[in-house]
């Protein structure tokens, strides 16, 4: 677990699409273990809105970002855990590191905490300059890439109603394209959206 501060200036294509930066922080986890020379096809991947997954089957972590404004300035604290070598409850990084070994023969060391969160940061300042220069088209690329939702339908409020293909808006929101071709961004704050459906929280 780690927890971040940063400053971003509003007037800047971050400052104005805040709600992204969980999905910056999200996919540089997931990096940080799939760009290592051997670990590539260790799959790790991304839940909208912020959770770090094994497959689309177990969650493995997730970020957590609180936000105010001082000025011009938003002021972000990130909060961010993933699972790097404890089994349980669940499953842990370095459990798919030994099965990827066993199922391919291969030798791939175990990985520390230290040397994630390392991996994490600098990829981190990678993706914030990126999406600083070029908006969020830069890196919507990469992130659908490692997206548990990529080309899958899902259905909207319920388990019988109509069907949607998903996507993000600028903003980091989920976006829903129904079957009649509206286009609806759906915010996490009152939705859920599970592996196959997008649903109104109940209190």
């Amino acid at each position: 677990m780690f927890t971040l501060h940063l400053k971003i200036p509003l007037k800047t294509q971050l400052g104005q699409r805040v709600s992204c930066l969980q999905h910056l922080v999200a996919l540089a986890v997931v990096e940080s273990v799939r760009t290592l020379p051997g670990y590539e096809d260790i799959d790790l991947r991304l839940k909208w809105p912020n959770d770090i997954y094994y497959s689309n089957l177990m969650k493995l972590g997730g970020v957590l970002v609180n936000s105010s404004i001082t000025g011009q300035t938003f002021n972000l604290l990130i909060g961010c855990g993933f699972n790097v070598s404890n089994s349980n409850p669940t499953v842990c990084i370095n459990d798919l590191v030994l099965q990827h070994n066993l199922q391919h023969g291969c030798g791939l060391d175990t990985l520390t905490p230290a040397q994630l969160i390392a991996r994490t940061l600098t990829l981190l300042e990678r993706f914030i300059t990126d999406f600083q220069l070029r908006g969020p088209h830069a890196l919507l690329p990469l992130y659908y890439k490692r997206w548990v939702h990529g080309g899958t339908r899902v259905r909207l409020w319920s388990e019988d109603g109509p069907e949607a293909e998903v996507g993000l808006d600028e903003n980091g929101f989920l976006q829903v394209l129904s079957g009649d071709q509206r286009l609806v961004s759906v915010q996490p704050d009152g939705n859920s959206f599970d592996m196959n459906l997008v649903v109104t929280k109940s209190s």
